[in-house]
């Protein structure tokens, strides 16, 4: 039998141009599990919705384990500990980045221990004040809070939180003296705002639109780079001179550091195509969320752009959360 020999330069050749589609074609062989951190809200929403649609495209079944609590910070660690072989996934959030500048024992590290698939969706965030406050923009607010240092305040959902931190960025790109109030939950906060017990709050586009068409508060401005449909008449942060002033709630999909650039591959190509369907860009809409899928180097660039700035606000803030 003669065994035909090919020169390696060819063999190298279509071993480089052969397509991650290719070099993956044995992956998934077996379900694959997908650790979320929380049983409400957007992410375990993402999470269902990844696990029902995702099997069809790769034709394994994608298996929901919940590992709620410590901030979805539980089903991080689970997540960053498992082998890289694409059979563990984990959908995440804004505190992802967040989070290592609070606690120093963190048990994970969101550089080291992970590898970036894509964003998932995104939205921005909304700062509204009570009727009562007379700023009628975001200046005027500025203005107003010049005028009367530490007499305004702002709720959050508690320290470290999203809500704060946006609020904190606001006060520090302004030198301006706001009294923080922490509750335990943003729509505690909202609640409380409702009541006049505190003046300002900043808040997710979800929780605001029906709060804000019903005049029960005031939105000052959008904290993204441009309008949003459902708030068309509210201008944005950079419309008020604050273009600095960006405030994005995001979710994204990581899995454990050393995947095989093939696998990330073939991940990316399958979520994005899933999460910009049609069909799935409209369930989104349906809760005033946006689709915002990406490559993995840009997703890796954007959350390091996020933790970058995030952790500024927290040490000019001086933010720590005990133990």
């Amino acid at each position: 039998m003669r065994i035909l020999k090919i020169p390696l330069s060819l063999a190298l050749l279509a071993l480089l141009t052969c397509p991650a589609q290719v070099l993956a074609q044995k992956y998934p062989e077996k379900n694959i599990r997908l650790m979320v951190g929380y049983q409400t809200g957007v992410v375990y929403m993402l999470a269902l919705l990844i696990a029902d649609k995702l099997r069809e495209s790769v034709g394994q079944t994608i298996v929901p384990d919940f590992r709620t609590g410590a901030a979805g910070n539980i089903a991080l660690e689970v997540a960053a500990k498992a082998p890289p072989d694409g059979y563990t996934l984990v959908v995440t959030s804004t505190g992802f980045v967040i989070s290592p500048h609070l606690f120093p024992k963190l048990g994970y590290d969101p550089f080291k221990d992970f590898t970036p698939i894509t964003l998932l969706a995104a939205v921005p965030n909304v700062m509204v004040v009570h009727p009562s406050v007379p700023a009628k923009s975001l200046g005027e607010l500025v203005k107003l809070a010049k005028a009367h240092p530490g007499k305004l305040n702002f709720g959050s959902g508690g320290i470290g939180s999203h809500a704060q931190l946006g609020s904190e960025l606001f006060k520090s790109l302004n030198k301006i003296n706001i009294v923080h109030v922490p509750y335990k939950g943003v729509v505690i906060a909202m609640t409380a705002m409702l009541s006049g017990e505190v003046d300002m709050v900043t808040s997710s586009l979800p929780a605001t639109i029906p709060l804000v068409n019903s005049g029960k508060i005031r939105a000052l401005a959008v904290m993204a780079p441009a309008r949003v449909a459902t708030l068309p008449n509210v201008p944005t942060t950079a419309e008020a001179g604050m273009p600095e002033l960006v405030v994005i709630t995001w979710w994204g999909l990581l899995a454990p550091a050393g995947l095989k650039p093939d696998i990330v591959d073939y991940l990316n190509a399958a979520v994005v195509k899933l999460m910009n369907s049609p069909e799935n860009k409209s369930k989104l809409a349906q809760v005033d969320l946006d689709g915002l899928t990406s490559t993995p180097a840009d997703f890796a660039k954007f959350m390091r752009t996020e933790y970058d700035k995030w952790g500024r606000v927290i040490r000019e803030a001086n933010i720590s959360v005990q133990q």
